[in-house]
C-alpha cells in the first residue's frame, strides 16, 4: 500500500523509530495519526512536522488499554472518515536482569504493552480496515523475538508472541483487502532503554562497537516494507545475520549472544 493519500495510524509516534515513521509518512503525502503515551513527545513530533501540520493529528493513548484503543479508532474515524492502515511501533524493553529477578508487575507491563497492545490494535482496527479497498497492518517485532537474549527473556517472549500473532493474521487475512507485514529490527540507536525504565547494563548503546541502525534508517525500511507489501522483513545487518545463524545453528547463535552480554550485565 502506497502511503500517499492514505490515513495511517502510527503508535509510538512521540519518539525514536515511531517519530521518524510519522515524519517520513508525512513527507510521502500521507495523513498521519501519531499515537503515544507521552504528551511531550507528541508535541516535539508536531514541532518537527510543522510543514505538514495540516496532515498530522496527535493522540495521547496508552496502547496497553483496550478501552483507550477502541476510543482511538472511533476518534480517527470521526476525524478522517476512514483509516487505511496502522504501523504499531510502540513497545518497551525490560530491565536487563534475569527472569528470576523480575517482578511480576514488570513482567505484566512488558506483556501488556508489547503483546496485548499489539493485539488490541489488531482486534480494534481490522473491522475498520476491512471496509477499505486497500489497507495495511505493520507490526514491529524484534531480533529478540527469534533469538534468546539473557536479561531480555520476557521482552523476547512478548516479541515472539507478536511474531506469531502477525504471521497468523497474515494467513487469516490473505484473501481480504488487508495486507500484513512483520518487521524485525536488530539494534537501533534509540532511547528505548531510558523510556522503558530499563536498567542493569554496565554500558550503554553509545559505547557499543556494533553498528546500529539509526531511527531514520529503520523508519525507511518499515515504510518500504509496507509499500512493497512484504511478508517478513529483517531490519539491520545484525538481524539478518543472526536470523540465518539461528536457523542453521540455534544453540550456537544463542551462545554467541549470551557470551557477548556476559561482560556487561
Amino acid at each position: 500500500m502506497k502511503a500517499r493519500g492514505k490515513v495511517i495510524v502510527v503508535t509510538g509516534g512521540g519518539n525514536g523509530i515511531g517519530r521518524q515513521v510519522v515524519l517520513q509518512l508525512l513527507g510521502k503525502g500521507a495523513s498521519v495519526c501519531a499515537v503515544d503515551i507521552s504528551q511531550k513527545g507528541l508535541e516535539e513530533t508536531a514541532r518537527l512536522a510543522l510543514d505538514h501540520k495540516q496532515h498530522l493529528t496527535t493522540y495521547i493513548v496508552d496502547i496497553a488499554s483496550r478501552e483507550a484503543i477502541e476510543r482511538l479508532a472511533q476518534e480517527v474515524e470521526a476525524k478522517h472518515g476512514h483509516v487505511d492502515g496502522y504501523i504499531n511501533v510502540a513497545g518497551i524493553i525490560q530491565p536487563f536482569i534475569h527472569v528470576n529477578e523480575l517482578t511480576y508487575e514488570k513482567i505484566a507491563q512488558v506483556m501488556n504493552v508489547n503483546f496485548y497492545g499489539t493485539l488490541y490494535m489488531a482486534k480494534t482496527f481490522i473491522p475498520y480496515l476491512l471496509k477499505r479497498e486497500e489497507a495495511h497492518i505493520v507490526h514491529i517485532g524484534s531480533m529478540g523475538g527469534f533469538l534468546p537474549v539473557p536479561g531480555q527473556t520476557v521482552y523476547g517472549a512478548s516479541k515472539s508472541a507478536v511474531h506469531l500473532l502477525t504471521t497468523g493474521l497474515h494467513s487469516e487475512l490473505r484473501d481480504t483487502n488487508v495486507k500484513v507485514t512483520l518487521v524485525m529490527p536488530g539494534g537501533v540507536a534509540t532511547d528505548i532503554s531510558k523510556n522503558s525504565g530499563a536498567t542493569g547494563l554496565k554500558v550503554d548503546a553509545s559505547s557499543s562497537k556494533m553498528k546500529l541502525l539509526t531511527p531514520q534508517q529503520c523508519a525507511s525500511i518499515i515504510i518500504a516494507a509496507m509499500e512493497k507489501n512484504k511478508y517478513r522483513v529483517l531490519a539491520g545487518t545484525d538481524s539478518k545475520i543472526m536470523d540465518k545463524l539461528a536457523r542453521i545453528a540455534p544453540k550456537k547463535a544463542a551462545s554467541i549472544i549470551a557470551d557477548k552480554l556476559k561482560s556487561v550485565m
